[in-house]
């Protein structure tokens, strides 16, 4: 029980040096959590993960050399008790499902936030520390998944366009098999708030949807 007290240790890997440094200022405010190890690209993840033993690792998918879904592969297979927030530019519902069949259940969007970043922290921290049961972590994010579709429809059903109502939605678009309306919404209101970066990246995505 004495590990659940103890700060987890993190791990950053992306070849981006500003979102490495981003991130690191980020973690700094984060409670319960402490960067041990960054490294610049997917081998060095590995051999830093190797020496450094982190609880969490922090992986960018397009890492060169070795991509963050192999990487965490190979770091799975030393400690299989290392767990992952999967770090991406794009939306690709492969990716997830990919990252999800290796037990990968947080994933990031960039450019992402101080908020979204400790939202993901402190989900996988409960993980750790909760039970070692595979069938209660399974329940735990099939859970969290149901009441985030359900707070998607109720946000749509009464037209919610808040900062809280584009950050459900925002979640509700990165789960596989996402519905086509949560993205078209959240289309609607990135046009209204001007949050063009975003609205094309999301428009990829839809293209990719109903083709």
């Amino acid at each position: 029980m004495q590990s659940q007290h103890r700060k987890k240790r993190v791990l950053i890997a992306d070849t981006t040096q500003e979102t490495r440094r981003n991130t690191r200022v980020m973690l700094s405010t984060i409670k319960g959590v402490e960067v041990v190890a960054i490294a610049l690209d997917g081998t060095q993840a590995i051999e830093m993960a190797r020496q450094h033993k982190p609880d969490i690792v922090l992986l960018d998918i397009n890492m060169s050399k070795v991509n963050g879904l192999s990487a965490y592969k190979q770091i799975l297979q030393e400690n299989p008790h290392t767990a992952c927030i999967l770090v991406s530019a794009e939306n690709h519902p492969e990716t997830f499902e990919a990252a999800k069949a290796l037990g990968i259940q947080n994933f990031l969007i960039k450019p992402f936030t101080e908020h979204e970043l400790d939202t993901a922290m402190q989900a996988v921290i409960q993980l750790l520390d909760g039970s070692p049961n595979n069938n209660a972590t399974t329940d735990k994010a099939e859970k969290a998944e149901t009441q985030l579709k359900q707070l998607a429809e109720e946000y749509i059903r009464t037209q919610r366009t808040d900062e809280e109502a584009v950050k459900v939605l925002e979640a509700a678009v990165n789960l596989p098999n996402s519905e086509l309306r949560w993205m078209q919404t959240l289309a609607m209101i990135y046009v209204v708030r001007q949050r063009w970066g975003k609205l094309k990246t999301l428009a990829e995505k839809l293209e990719h949807r109903t083709k």
